[in-house]
């Protein structure tokens, strides 16, 4: 009988085994500079990715102030100072995922480590943080394009790591994010009909609070903006000289920057950054045929 359950399980094993996640296995902090964590319903795991590029933060044009702001808190934290989460919200394309990623190329020698967390992966946050907690390392917990819908549950775990349960997220972790919406969470006329005023003071139903208690548990907000013409003009200007050569800029480059930004609907770092590939691709490939 014993034999026969034996050979039941171990046939029983052979079918789920390959439903099973992989053994997880610990990354080498001192080798990799960043992971991206998975979730699954079994508990989750780090996967060691290389950088994406070399991109700098002197690449980064018109947005200097973000970029003093956030590489200030960033120095402090990992000096082991007091410093915030941050939010990084505002016009799309403006510059603020690259900021992240130019942050880690050039403060992964100071010791910078950073995880990213997609938004379908939250929930599994708070055993990622705790996992953390006991690292001699110091890291950033990103998320790119944070924003959650009306009957999203994920955020809650969110709100928790940043400033809900009892043990706060460790000193050797902070939570930065991407978004284009301000308090993460979409708004509507009818949030408002809870608010009301009261003598000279407005104050707002519980609706706009749930909303905006969560992004206000990141201390540090840096908004971004669309670029004026100079500032396009200037990023172009600078991407062209970097994919290509510094005379492939000239007043015909110059109009088709404008005409680019005309047909695309607005300026950007992003649009800079596409019309020099664009027009420093097509002049290499005129020189070649």
């Amino acid at each position: 009988m014993d034999a026969e359950l034996s050979r039941r399980l171990t046939r029983l094993l052979d079918h789920v085994d390959h439903w099973l996640p992989p053994a997880p296995e610990s990354v080498d902090w001192d080798t990799h500079v960043a992971a991206i964590w998975q979730r699954h319903p079994l508990g989750g795991r780090l996967l060691p990715i290389p950088p994406r590029d070399a991109l700098g933060l002197d690449d980064l044009l018109g947005i200097e102030r973000q970029k003093l702001a956030l590489v200030d808190n960033t120095r402090a934290f990992l000096r082991g100072f007091p410093a915030n989460h941050v939010l990084l919200w505002g016009a799309r394309g403006s510059g603020k995922s690259s900021l992240i990623r130019a942050l880690l190329n050039s403060l992964a020698a100071d010791g910078l480590r950073m995880i990213q967390v997609d938004r379908h992966d939250l929930a599994g946050l708070p055993m990622l943080v705790e996992q953390l907690r006991h690292s001699s390392h110091r890291f950033v917990v990103y998320c790119d394009d944070l924003s959650f819908e009306g009957n999203d549950d994920a955020y809650k775990a969110l709100k928790s790591v940043l400033d809900g349960a009892l043990t706060g997220p460790p000193p050797n972790v902070l939570l930065y994010a991407t978004s284009n919406r301000r308090h993460l969470l979409p708004e509507s006329m009818e949030d408002n009909s809870g608010s009301r005023l009261v003598g000279e003071e407005l104050h707002h139903g519980d609706a706009v609070e749930e909303k905006i208690s969560l992004s206000d548990r990141f201390g540090l907000w840096l908004s971004f903006y669309p670029f004026d013409q100079d500032a396009y003009l200037e990023a172009c200007c600078h991407w062209v000289a970097q994919l290509g050569r510094a005379e492939d800029w000239g007043a015909e480059a110059r109009a088709e920057a404008i005409r680019f930004a005309t047909l695309r609907g607005g300026r950007s770092g992003r649009s800079a950054w596409q019309f020099a590939a664009q027009w420093v691709g097509r002049k290499r490939l005129a020189e070649n045929k």
